[in-house]
């Protein structure tokens, strides 16, 4: 991009041409890690990024104001250079940024206050009045209730699909919702995905809804929130989404101290979400950001340790009489997500569903005995959390409704964190004895 070139909806100071390969050999996401996007030079010579701990930015002169606001503004073409103001942007988020679409193979990204953050944002950006968002199920109750109550009141519907719907049955469901979206006077604005969905670890056929939604010729992004498997062992762009979503509070952040979210994708699904966010609000503080930028540095380490971990722990408890049944990706027993494991994911994660034989009662049991795990809501931290989603994190969707996406009260989510598999598995054996 020459200096004449300027993208209007991103200001950027640009930092030294990155080293992305090495004699032909595409360096890896770890590596780009320990300095993509951030130049020494701009920062002292310093070797980790500042934390840049202000409101707004200077401009070298009256002339240089002018014409970043003539860019903003439309007036002049090419668009705005330089930083003006941290509602839009600022060096740490723009740095964490493109370290983040590294890791999936995305054209740009952007950075949020929180997952959900990200996710309503994103959603008000598409929608209209009288749209129809079709998304799958489970999602993460705060996305589904945002969808079924507060776009509600702008007369937004939604038609949704269970996670392992087959190619015929996302046709017949984006058919209807066409249909529904032609009688409300709208279109259909989002095809929104989580796999594995929350928590039952249910997979979509990303492949399945893409050939769905170009064979109806829509004209509508796909987004997936890919917070249980991303970025290692999921590149949900690579499958045909065009959007991916992330809590980062989980695998990204990594240390349960923060509470961030982003999206990735091509920069024509970026910018209209971009500027909503620049009204808005929304983006993540500088501090969070350099936090996560630090997490991003082991989150290759963390996560293969946290999953190695997950295979044993669940290797134990698959054998242990008072298990009804495992939500577990390294143990899946229905052909068809098997299927879909093998074409799009690259590991099981540490994250699954725990069944235990009988009902609520014996899950509180269960998870008032543990001496190791800590019992919170979250997941993807270097600590094992387990949690009960039916009386906790999904407690506000209806009764039925858990039913039907298989979140039982003999329920309980695990999150299995770096500690020692073996301690991990003496302290599952002695909280099952008081089941």
């Amino acid at each position: 991009m020459s200096d004449h070139d300027i993208d209007p909806t991103s200001p950027r100071m640009a930092p030294k041409p990155e080293v992305t390969k090495i004699d032909g050999r595409e360096l890896k996401p770890s590596t780009l890690m320990m300095g993509y996007g951030y130049d020494p030079v701009l920062s002292e010579g310093s070797l980790k990024p500042p934390i840049f701990l202000t409101s707004t930015f200077a401009f070298p002169s009256a002339a240089d104001g002018k014409r970043h606001f003539e860019g903003i503004t439309g007036k002049r073409p090419g668009g705005a250079d330089g930083l003006v103001y941290s509602r839009f942007n600022a060096p740490n988020q723009e740095i964490l940024e493109d370290r983040l679409s590294v890791w999936d193979g995305a054209e740009d990204a952007l950075s949020f206050s929180s997952g959900m953050t990200a996710i309503c944002v994103l959603m008000l950006a598409y929608a209209s009045q009288n749209d129809v968002i079709v998304h799958s199920g489970p999602l993460y109750a705060a996305s589904e209730g945002f969808v079924a109550k507060v776009l509600a009141k702008f007369g937004v519907t939604y038609v949704d699909f269970p996670a392992g719907a087959t190619r015929e049955e996302i046709d017949a469901v984006l058919t209807k919702a066409k249909a529904q979206a032609d009688e409300q006077g709208g279109k259909v604005c989002m095809v929104y995905l989580e796999s594995p969905g929350n928590p039952t670890n249910a997979l979509v056929d990303i492949e399945a809804v893409r050939a769905s939604v170009d064979a109806a010729q829509l004209d509508c992004p796909i987004a997936i929130d890919n917070t249980f498997l991303g970025p290692l062992w999921q590149r949900p762009l690579d499958q045909g989404a065009d959007i991916v979503v992330y809590s980062l509070t989980k695998y990204v952040g990594g240390h349960s101290d923060l509470v961030a979210g982003s999206i990735a994708g091509a920069k024509k699904w970026m910018d209209p979400v971009r500027m909503l966010r620049n009204t808005m609000g929304g983006i993540c503080d500088p501090n969070t950001a350099w936090m996560l930028m630090r997490s991003l540095e082991t989150v290759e380490l963390r996560m293969n340790r946290a999953g190695e971990n997950a295979a044993k722990v669940c290797e134990f408890l698959a054998q242990h009489p008072k298990v009804e049944g495992l939500g577990y990706l390294g143990m899946i027993k229905d052909a068809r997500q098997q299927d879909i494991y093998d074409r799009h994911c690259k590991g099981a994660g540490s994250t699954f569903s725990l069944l235990l034989k009988g009902g609520e009662a014996e899950c509180f049991r269960f998870l008032d005995s543990l001496k190791i795990a800590k019992l919170a809501v979250s997941l993807g931290g270097t600590e094992t959390l387990a949690s009960h989603p039916a009386s906790m994190t999904h407690l506000s969707v209806a009764e039925g409704r858990r039913a039907e996406l298989g979140i039982s009260d003999n329920l309980v989510r695990i999150s299995i964190g770096i500690e020692d598999a073996d301690d991990l598995i003496a302290d599952f054996t002695q909280a099952l004895e008081a089941v």
